[in-house]
């Protein structure tokens, strides 16, 4: 028998803007806080007190409408983001450019996130490359999206939203149950591994499955799916070995002790404070 949501509680229904706002307001950690303590702690600090500001860049709501419409299909879509062009100039007959006086106006009286009719058709090539994957089909089917899970972790409150996550879905090598499942975006597909290496999506991904852990007593497989983000929009899925995972958790849990180390020294390094030799070409 199938599990549906009201197996799972725990999970809270919390708008982004509301979740991102916590996590800067110090009320949660999230994994990619943490993900800025373990780089730099001094990072981390600015950040949390505002020296740091956060960035709501156009890339963010691009990620953002991609993520909204290739895990939660059109209709979710449509409650949140409005496909449009904007007014359109008289004098040319053409919209009005984005970094226009009467674009920025026009947007900022809008109750939905503006989306050009150029940047959408792209992202429905994202949405169609996914959904015809013979594997990312399945992974995103009979689960739910963006769901937040609270818990405490190591003594730390904690938050993580994860972009969908599937409790009935089976793979077919090992018969494992479940899938934490997160959706990247890439410029090419040959490198996302050493991509994955080097923005720490298995120290993330080892926060989320640990968080869940904690919060539902079982531990799921947890899967990436990677789409390009250029024709021919080649997709592909990665298992996260369970044993990396393991490693990057390890990591996870020394950075929770040092940043209660930091908070009670007032001390906030950034990791370079010693003299290092470089002795490669």
């Amino acid at each position: 028998m199938n599990k549906t949501r009201s197996d799972y509680p725990f999970f809270a229904d919390i708008p982004a803007e509301q979740y991102h706002q916590d996590a800067r307001d110090g009320k949660f950690l999230s994994s990619h806080l943490l993900g800025d303590f373990r780089k730099c702690p001094l990072t981390y600090h600015q950040k949390m007190t505002g020296v740091i500001p956060p960035q709501d860049s156009a890339a963010y709501w691009m990620g953002r409408a991609v993520h909204t419409l290739v895990c939660e299909g059109r209709s979710v879509f449509d409650k949140e983001f409005l496909v449009s062009d904007g007014p359109v100039n008289p004098k040319t007959g053409e919209p009005f450019g984005k970094l226009t006086k009467a674009y920025k106006e026009w947007a900022a009286a809008q109750t939905l996130v503006p989306v050009s009719t150029t940047d959408f058709g792209f992202m429905v090539k994202l949405q169609s490359a996914v959904w015809l994957h013979p594997i990312a089909t399945r992974l995103f089917d009979g689960g739910w999206a963006e769901g937040t899970v609270r818990t405490e972790y190591n003594g730390e409150p904690v938050q993580i939203r994860i972009d969908y996550f599937n409790p009935n879905f089976v793979d077919d090598t090992t018969g494992a149950k479940g899938a934490i499942i997160d959706l990247k975006t890439c410029d090419t597909i040959d490198f996302f591994e050493s991509d994955a290496r080097k923005y720490g999506y298995m120290h993330q991904l080892a926060f989320y499955r640990e968080v869940m852990r904690i919060a539902s007593g079982e531990e799921f497989p947890v899967y990436i799916v990677a789409v390009e983000k250029k024709a021919p929009f080649r997709v592909g899925v990665w298992k996260l070995a369970p044993e990396a995972l393991d490693e990057a958790k390890a990591a996870n849990e020394r950075a929770l002790s040092l940043l209660r180390e930091c908070r009670c020294q007032n001390v906030w390094p950034t990791g370079y404070e010693e003299l290092r030799v470089m002795d490669n070409l």
